[in-house]
């Protein structure tokens, strides 16, 4: 990588992320690493010119508080100590300013005038360079990519057919939990526009026959889980001289798996629950990137717009928002519902501002009357959730009219509902998915 870089070392604060991408926002590459990285280790990073060490409550392990070695201070780099919380510790350190402009402000001052680093991170630069180190990896072998549509999986796919074109093989399994019209905006993004090599798989009744009858919401993940591996596992096995695999991991997935020793930063790429004696190497472009900027990197490569900031999508798709045990009619409610949802924020100016909006249908009745006679059908839930780290979500208040536009369309046009509930709980208590 040929941007600069400010490493931040974990010792248990809660704001290493926040710190991270401050320093991004001031146009230089920053990566968090754990507390006891050496000398060495450090060396052997790209670019280093400074170091943050970021201190906090949650700096201990087994009991015992957590620091950095002490050569650390004596390697050469420009270091700034700081807590952000109150904490005892060995070496004293600064505290951070209360406001994040005022963070800011010291950050700019360490990163700029001390470290005299240069603001040389943004997208063009990062795709540049992930397009040299991926053409330089593979050489001139093959790369499988799971492609589902999702932002992450879509954004690898565009940046590998950038740097190795063909060589890329995109496997794209449609198990019937995709949302309306999902499997074929993949299908003419990647194989008509972008000219992938691209096997499309239409799974969808093998998955549905295999979900029969689970209610369990832990159990139907395992199900659709286990037999989207085993379908992607079968179109592997068609092909020859597959020498990588590549993966949508993103820094959140490897900061969330844990920094506090080298190990498990190391093998970062077990996130996913990859097996130990994977057959293949692992092509992972996009770990550097914080989600925003995956969005950022999907606009640099040409992706329409619609699909880099498309909705979080659940790994196992429509099949925990049809509650219980999966049918095919409630399975349509849920699908037509949320296009109509989707369609109704967009015309609102809500899809971009609501972090995340879908709807649920239950597997219970009601009574109602449609036509001027007796119905007894299903309730649509409509969901829509802000929040910054999925760790908490707030409910988007959403006008009064564009409700009662997305609940006439509903009632109107989706076969089997006679009743759309809106649902107004935080998290916590409630989850953003209700399974």
């Amino acid at each position: 990588m040929k941007q600069d870089m400010i490493v931040i070392l974990d010792l248990g604060s809660r704001e290493n992320t926040a710190i991270a991408r401050l320093v991004r926002e001031l146009g230089v590459y920053s990566e968090i690493h754990p507390h006891d990285i050496t000398v060495d280790e450090l060396s052997q990073l790209s670019n280093v010119k400074g170091i943050i060490i970021n201190g906090g409550n949650n700096n201990l392990i087994d009991g015992v508080r957590i620091d950095v070695s002490a050569d650390l201070y004596k390697a050469g780099y420009p270091v700034m100590a700081v807590e952000h919380e109150a904490a005892t510790c060995e070496n004293k350190r600064e505290r951070w300013p209360e406001t994040e402009a005022e963070i800011k402000e010291v950050l700019k001052e360490f990163v700029f005038n001390t470290c005299q680093a240069t603001p040389n991170w943004n997208m063009k630069n990062f795709v540049e360079d992930q397009v040299e180190l991926v053409r330089k990896q593979v050489g001139d072998k093959k790369v499988l990519l799971a492609l589902s549509g999702g932002v992450d999986s879509s954004v690898v796919a565009a940046l590998l057919i950038k740097a190795i074109g063909k060589q890329l093989v995109c496997v794209h399994v449609n198990h019937g939990l995709m949302r309306k019209n999902e499997s074929e905006a993949v299908v003419e993004v990647f194989k008509n526009q972008l000219d992938a090599n691209l096997i499309y798989v239409d799974a969808s009744e093998r998955f549905l026959n295999k979900l029969a009858n689970v209610s369990d919401p832990e159990e139907k993940r395992k199900v659709i889980g286990t037999e989207f591996i085993r379908v992607f596992e079968e179109e592997a096995r068609k092909l020859e001289g597959i020498d990588f695999l590549a993966q949508g991991t993103i820094y959140p997935d490897i900061v969330e798996s844990g920094t506090k020793t080298a190990s498990v930063v190391k093998s970062h790429h077990n996130v996913g629950g990859l097996p130990e004696d994977l057959q293949f190497s692992l092509v992972e472009p996009l770990y550097h990137l914080f989600k925003d900027e995956v969005r950022a990197c999907g606009i640099e490569l040409g992706l329409p717009e619609d699909m880099v900031y498309r909705q979080p999508f659940p790994g196992p798709g429509l099949g925990v928002r049809c509650l219980g045990a999966i049918t095919k009619d409630r399975l349509e409610a849920v699908r037509e519902s949320d296009a109509i949802l989707q369609e109704e924020f967009a015309k609102a100016g809500l899809d971009k501002k609501v972090w995340q909006y879908f709807t649920v249908v239950p597997d219970f009745k009601s009574v109602g009357v449609k036509n001027h006679t007796r119905s007894f059908e299903y309730p649509v839930i409509l969901r829509a959730v802000n929040t910054i780290d999925a760790m908490t979500a707030s409910i988007e208040q959403v006008d009064w009219p564009v409700l009662l536009k997305i609940t006439d369309r509903i009632l109107n046009e989706v076969p089997h509902v006679n009743r759309v509930c809106y649902d107004l709980s935080p998290k916590p208590c409630a989850t953003i998915e209700w399974e």
